[in-house]
């Protein structure tokens, strides 16, 4: 083995430079004479988006896989405030000089902010809406929470809610609620379902773990409403793409990440086109790329005027 390999990180590191990277480790690793140790110089780097989260998780993998030593050095307070969104700077080694300790951008002394990877993260036309339509949810939601209680009491055992951790902007992890439509042991039972999405999508059109009255709810999208509260609190949107489980973020790629650039969304582009008919990934991930590219505060509103639609349209076949 070489003792020692050192791979300067590009001042930006996005979807393009995240794949060169990836290639770039990946061959190292796999080389005929492995480094014994690998330094990512993060000293110029000023961005990172989830690509490039992406990439630097993947590349983590390899190395631990590979036996080979890896080491973060300098990294950036901007690299910094990313990687302590998923809390990847307490499991990455990381090596600090004065260099790396320049002032960055933020609110205070204390808090650094995270790079905006998508300009609707720190839209406040955006929050507001999300804020004002939270609680004209939750409200909507406090009136049904009785008789919805009382029906999944009645038809089953267990809570009458359910808290799954999903991933949401930058892969940062966060339980998002919903009234559960599932069987208690759901998630042990998973492994017995098949899957009929390719991917890692899951989802199966006769899913035995769900309940009578689950189905009604699922039909009807009244399982969701719980979340409007992760909305309140700023973890989701009430548009944008769909929040993954950490299972499935742990098979994408590197483009694949992409798709966390923005906040998940109790709705999108996935959800108002049909998501019972989508079954492919690669069409998931083509309209979550669709609504970051199209994104403005006209087009959310649009997307919720369509979602309101389709919730009273029970031949929509997207729920």
């Amino acid at each position: 083995m070489k003792e020692t390999t050192l791979i300067q990180v590009p001042p930006r590191l996005t979807v393009l430079e995240a794949v060169e990277f990836r290639k770039t480790c990946h061959e190292l690793c796999q080389a005929e004479t492995p480094p014994s140790k690998i330094i990512f110089d993060f000293s110029h780097t000023t961005f990172m988006d989830s690509s490039g989260l992406g990439a630097l998780v993947s590349n983590f993998k390899i190395t631990k896989e590979q036996g080979i030593e890896l080491v973060l050095r300098d990294v950036r307070p901007q690299v910094m405030a990313v990687l302590s969104l998923t809390g990847l700077n307490e499991v990455l080694p990381i090596e600090q000089s004065a260099i790396a300790q320049q002032p960055a951008k933020s609110t205070n002394q204390n808090e650094i902010v995270p790079p905006p990877t998508h300009p609707s993260i720190y839209s406040w036309i955006k929050r507001s809406l999300d804020v004002v339509g939270a609680i004209v949810g939750l409200g909507i939601t406090a009136i049904l929470f009785i008789p919805i209680a009382i029906a999944i009491k009645l038809d089953s055992q267990g809570p009458i809610l359910f808290g799954q951790i999903r991933c949401g902007w930058m892969g940062k992890k966060f339980r998002m609620w919903k009234f559960r439509s599932m069987c208690v042991n759901a998630e042990q039972m998973k492994s017995q379902v098949q899957n009929q999405l390719a991917g890692p999508l899951f989802k199966n059109d006769n899913d035995p773990r769900i309940t009578k009255v689950g189905r009604f709810l699922r039909k009807t999208s009244l399982d969701e409403i719980p979340q409007f509260w992760n909305v309140l609190i700023g973890e989701m949107s009430l548009v944008g793409t769909r929040p993954p489980t950490p299972d499935e973020v742990e098979k994408y790629d590197v483009p694949e990440w992409q798709r966390l650039d923005v906040k998940p969304g109790m709705t999108g582009e996935w959800q108002v086109n049909g998501r019972s008919q989508i079954r492919n990934f690669e069409d998931v991930i083509r309209l979550d790329l669709k609504y970051q590219q199209n994104w403005s505060l006209m087009y959310d509103l649009k997307l919720i005027i369509k979602t309101i639609f389709i919730v009273f349209n029970r031949n929509s076949g997207a729920y």
